[in-house]
């Protein structure tokens, strides 16, 4: 669960918390660390080498949910996702998508993969990347992201920045 469990999805309210996390600090090194909100434990942010990501909305929990009503949480999460990256666009430019694809298959085998691929799927955040960067005039890279864990748990819009290009390898070779 993420802070941002129960609240509904506002717009003006994930643009501004994207704008913040672009301004904000990122530490250049150290260990990745995922805090949670004192006394409840929910996430509420992951800093490691060059990035930090942060929860933008949490859908509700998918447990007993099937068929169309499944759909319809997922088209509601990509479509926040969509409006959130069309209000990026008109700021940044036209967005990139990278597949986390072969990080994921990387991961699943034991081999080691980027610290940011490894946060990002240790929140449960194995959908593709909508990706931005450099961002004029800050030199850094914004993506947003959409998953969660299993077909019961819920959805989850993060955004995350990083001093560095946010790219994938293109081929599975190791």
């Amino acid at each position: 669960m993420s802070a941002r469990a129960g609240e509904p999805f506002a717009l003006a309210r994930a643009l501004a918390d994207v704008r913040e996390l672009l301004a904000g600090p990122v530490p250049e090194a150290g260990p990745t660390v995922a805090e949670g909100e004192p006394g409840k434990g929910e996430w509420t942010t992951t800093t490691g080498p060059g990035f930090r990501i942060v929860p933008l909305w949490e859908g509700d929990s998918l447990t007993g949910v099937h068929g169309p009503e499944w759909n319809e949480a997922v088209d509601a999460s990509e479509s926040h996702l969509a409006d959130l990256a069309a209000e990026l666009d008109r700021e940044w430019g036209p967005r990139r998508v990278v597949p986390l694809h072969v990080p994921m298959l990387r991961r699943q085998r034991g081999v080691p993969v980027d610290p940011l691929f490894e946060a990002l799927f240790s929140e449960d955040l194995y959908g593709d990347l909508t990706v931005w960067g450099p961002v004029a005039g800050t030199g850094r890279w914004v993506a947003l992201g959409v998953g969660h864990s299993d077909g019961d748990a819920p959805l989850v819009l993060a955004a995350l920045v990083s001093l560095r290009p946010v790219t994938a390898p293109d081929t599975d070779d190791g």
